[in-house]
């Protein structure tokens, strides 16, 4: 996918899931929402899917930069985080390339932020590993 940062951990996916949360924290993210993908399809649909949840990751002060560029940055904000099962020994953990905010604006401006954020979401996955 051009437009994701991925990565597999081998780990369940609530140790993964817990994991990814205490990473974003360390990398300077909040969870700002968090979506049960699995328990609201189940309650709306009654189907069954792996379980997935979408983190919904803000790091302030690139966020208020971001919107000092670009007035309608909001609309790709926050940076979702997917913690998703593969199997049961499995987890993908896949983010929204912020790159792709420069790339849909085409505003320059948003080049630093893009470029600095990427930097810390990989981070944050590099990190599931250790």
């Amino acid at each position: 996918m051009g437009y994701a940062l991925s990565t597999t951990v081998h780990q369940p996916f609530n140790t993964t899931l817990a994991a990814t949360r205490e990473a974003l924290a360390a990398h300077g993210f909040g969870v700002l929402t968090e979506i049960d993908m699995a328990a609201t399809l189940k309650k709306k649909l009654d189907v069954d899917i792996a379980p997935q949840v979408i983190l919904g990751a803000c790091n302030p002060p690139s966020a208020y930069e971001a919107l000092q560029a670009e007035e309608s940055i909001g609309l790709l904000l926050p940076c979702n985080v997917v913690v998703r099962s593969v199997d049961t020994e499995t987890t993908a953990v896949e983010t929204i390339d912020p790159a792709t905010m420069h790339e849909l604006t085409g505003n320059d401006a948003m080049l630093p932020v893009a470029e600095r954020i990427g930097g810390m979401l990989r981070a944050t996955l590099d990190s599931l590993h250790t």
